[in-house]
């Protein structure tokens, strides 16, 4: 009886490379397939995400990256300033040494001059002249029956050569490390601006990739928080007025009595002409665009535009909120008066000026305008009234 034999397997012939992409693309289309069908069918039917979470939720991170924009902004401004101050101080020291070389080229000529004519006169060995150009002039002043054999001409000429060849060098050293540290303040900068590029890209990002929907339901919600600081800042100037009125009629009161005065603040700033130009200053900038690191006079970031604008009333402030912040007297919000400057935020990265009633001019942040806005609007870190 004929034995039967199972059917032996075929061995498929190896894929090509064209034939063995189509698999795999196949194989990965069929597997996302699958596991798409397994979590729609598994997954709990929780409904659309509310659209005004996850534009809450864009806001919130868009906020955070600007602001470490602003701060990263400063750090700029910071290395800026440094790399600025440091160029300035190369140059310097590079002009001092150039004029110090042409003294020293000149101590030469006039050495060489001496050491060539003893040199055809006989007087002085050809040692001597090469001891003059050695690489240690010192050497010189060594070789004592060769000093006596010099006037007293060509012995200044020799110590002349000395001090300008030691002056020089000492002055090509500082330019050096002049220049090292200019260099590391210029990669300092380098990376700071990289920063803030790389938040301001991300928040532009995100905001692209907004629907028009969103953007719409996103101006909503800016708008209602911009009224809600307008309220505020109205109830903190009410408050203003009324501690004013009566700090006033503590005065009064002090003046009339038994002559005794207690401390009072001023109702005005002893520098309130000043505080007016500074104020006159930022309100004729109003409606030109912010931009980071920028400090006039077509365009501005925060502390640019502060600085400017005290500037303008002939006050110097530093280029940074963090310096600007103690450039005069400390004041408290309630106490606040026009030309104050007004610093946000626990890092203390922006700056506006107060003009009163609550507000403030500020250059707030990139593809915004310097503008008019409720000091309430961000967290108050504290305030100056620059001196």
């Amino acid at each position: 009886m004929a034995s039967h034999r199972k059917p032996r397997s075929r061995i498929p012939a190896p894929l090509t490379g064209h034939s063995r992409r189509t698999a795999v693309g196949f194989t990965t289309a069929a597997l996302a397939s699958v596991t798409l069908l397994s979590q729609s069918a598994n997954a709990a039917p929780t409904g659309p995400k509310p659209a005004a979470q996850s534009i809450e939720q864009v806001k919130e991170k868009v906020d955070a990256l600007y602001h470490q924009a602003e701060t990263a902004t400063q750090r700029y401004n910071a290395a800026k300033e440094r790399t600025d101050q440091q160029r300035a101080k190369v140059d310097k020291l590079l002009d001092s040494v150039a004029r110090r070389t042409e003294k020293l080229n000149e101590a030469r000529r006039m050495l060489g001059t001496y050491a060539a004519a003893q040199y055809r006169d006989g007087g002085m060995a050809r040692s001597a002249a090469t001891l003059l150009f050695s690489n240690d002039p010192q050497d010189v002043f060594d070789q004592s029956h060769l000093m006596d054999r010099m006037t007293g001409r060509q012995k200044q000429a020799v110590d002349d050569f000395q001090k300008q060849r030691v002056k020089a060098a000492k002055e090509g050293g500082k330019a050096s490390e002049s220049l090292a540290s200019l260099t590391a303040s210029q990669k300092q900068l380098k990376v700071q601006k990289k920063t803030v590029q790389d938040k301001l890209t991300e928040a532009r990002r995100l905001l692209a990739n907004l629907t028009a929907k969103e953007k719409a339901r996103l101006a909503a919600i800016e708008k209602k928080k911009a009224e809600e600081a307008r309220r505020k800042a109205a109830e903190l100037a009410e408050k203003q007025r009324q501690e004013a009125a009566a700090r006033e009629k503590r005065e009064q009161r002090n003046a009339g009595g038994s002559g005794s005065t207690a401390p009072s603040t001023p109702s005005a700033p002893a520098n309130s002409s000043k505080a007016a130009q500074a104020i006159a200053f930022a309100k004729a900038q109003l409606g030109k665009p912010y931009v980071w690191g920028a400090t006039g006079p077509s365009s501005f970031d925060c502390s640019g535009l502060t600085q400017a604008a005290w500037k303008s009333a002939g006050i110097s402030l530093p280029r940074t909120t963090w310096d600007q912040v103690k450039a005069g007297t400390r004041v408290s919000t309630s106490q606040l008066q026009p030309g104050d400057l007004v610093f946000f935020y626990d890092d203390v990265s922006h700056v506006g000026l107060y003009i009163g009633g609550g507000m403030m001019i500020h250059a707030p942040k990139p593809g915004d305008v310097v503008k008019k806005a409720p000091i309430t609007e961000m967290p108050i870190y504290g305030s100056v009234r620059p001196s």
